[in-house]
């Protein structure tokens, strides 16, 4: 999953056209007002020279010119201020304006991956995987309670409120979902539906079968450098992205590598308090014979667990267009 280069210039391309499109769009506001309010210009022109001379005066170790300054700064910045609100605008008016806030549009915040770049690399892989227009078609927009009857919708109607829940209150409390159920029932769904509405959020989200996730568990730990450092290094993403989502976990050829990598990869997620959503077709008791009972008790411990209702509606909608 790491970048290849090609990918990772995409991205910084898109970071280089966010700060163009900012500095020209912060000229023309700047143009504009100014242009309304004449003497701001004047007060700008009056500030920058202040600022060089102050500049100056700490260059030069001269402290009582550079208190005098500061004072005259502070008043022509009182009196900017106040020209401004006469005229219905305030300071940020005049300052650019980022898409990202935290890192300004650079991608980096002291040397790290912001957040905004993070969900960057997760959209383009998302997009060239066809992941995108999954979404599109499988979201809350698209849900239907068609399929599900009597106390079977009401399963399922309290399932989505909790996917809801799951959603609102995503940045203040740690949380964790295990959606069960057989085949066709509506898992990947609604854990797709989740995905679009975090990563409409700004979000990162990163979508893996369990064969996908064990495959790259694989590589990181036989691969030619198969430390712990190079594991996180290499797949930040399964550590660090806002929610994880394993799906159709069993459906895998299980095996001691993949219990152990399994409950490593859901424990520190848990320890960093990312949230994690899995699916299964397996049921509780089938979980803990094939990935432990200390795994089992993770889960039980630190996920919601929510039974999906009903048979297979790919069945059903098959049988409706007969």
């Amino acid at each position: 999953m790491p970048l290849m280069n090609a990918q990772y210039d995409s991205i910084m391309r898109l970071y280089a056209r966010r700060q163009a499109d900012s500095r020209r769009e912060l000229e023309e506001r700047l143009e504009r007002i100014q242009n309304e309010i004449p003497e701001l210009r004047e007060l700008d022109s009056l500030l920058t020279g202040l600022y060089a001379g102050k500049a100056r005066a700490a260059v030069e170790g001269d402290r009582k010119a550079k208190d005098a300054l500061e004072e005259e700064i502070a008043g022509v910045s009182a009196r900017r201020r106040a020209l401004l609100e006469e005229r219905g605008y305030s300071p940020s008016d005049l300052a650019p304006s980022f898409l990202c806030p935290d890192c300004r549009d650079t991608g980096y915040i002291e040397g790290r991956k912001c957040h905004c770049f993070l969900q960057a690399e997760i959209r383009l892989l998302y997009r060239q995987s066809h992941l995108e227009e999954i979404l599109k078609q499988e979201n809350f927009r698209t849900f239907s309670y068609e399929w599900y009857e009597g106390e079977d919708r009401e399963v399922m109607q309290g399932n989505v409120q909790e996917a809801h829940l799951f959603i609102d209150t995503f940045d203040r409390e740690f949380r964790n979902l295990l959606l069960l159920g057989e085949v066709g029932t509506g898992k990947t769904f609604l854990s797709n539906c989740i995905a679009k509405e975090l990563m409409d959020t700004c979000h990162s989200v990163v979508y893996l079968t369990a064969f996908e996730l064990f495959q790259l568990l694989a590589k990181a730990a036989f691969g030619k450098d198969s430390s712990r450092e190079n594991w996180e290094a290499g797949y930040p993403y399964l550590l660090d992205c806002d929610l994880l989502i394993i799906d159709d976990l069993g459906t895998e050829l299980p095996n001691s590598f993949t219990v152990s990598q399994f409950f490593l990869c859901i424990n520190e997620r848990i320890l960093r308090r990312k949230s994690t959503l899995i699916s299964s077709n397996l049921n509780m008791e089938a979980l803990g014979s094939i990935y432990s009972e200390r795994t089992l008790s993770r889960i039980i411990s630190s996920y919601t667990i929510r039974q999906l209702p009903g048979n297979d509606i790919r069945i059903k909608k098959r049988r409706k267009l007969l």
